[in-house]
């Protein structure tokens, strides 16, 4: 597991990855495996109430582990309440922040399948 030099890049591609948060337990949103030779640069973090009646909290956190496990992982929003029918922007341009090999993003709802994701960022090679 390195920490791979951004300074002589081959190459930035932006990516968008979408989901549902389909468990109350937390579910890897995304991953950067060990050894990859790539940095993630998270530009947008996305998360959409669904639920047409009732409120919804959602946590999404960085895991030390590229496989997700929520021993040791850091907040970047906890248990926020979202209202019916709205989005959570938990982290935009204003706020993006790299995601280095053998971390994950992951993430949990009160409801299962009641909240959809959207994560927009580059991955930097």
């Amino acid at each position: 597991m390195a920490n791979p030099n951004i300074v002589n890049v081959t190459s930035i591609l932006g990516e968008t990855v979408i989901g549902t948060l389909t468990s109350t337990l937390s579910t890897v949103l995304l991953s950067n495996p060990a050894s990859s030779g790539k940095v993630l640069k998270i530009n947008t973090i996305l998360i959409s109430n669904v639920n047409g009646t009732s409120a919804q909290d959602s946590t999404i956190e960085i895991s030390p582990a590229d496989t997700g496990t929520s021993t040791n992982a850091r907040s970047i929003v906890s248990t926020i309440s979202i209202p019916a029918d709205a989005t959570l922007t938990a982290i935009d341009k204003n706020s993006s922040f790299y995601l280095m090999e053998d971390k994950s993003i992951i993430g949990n709802v009160n409801t299962a399948n009641m909240c959809e994701f959207i994560i927009s960022y580059e991955v930097i090679s």
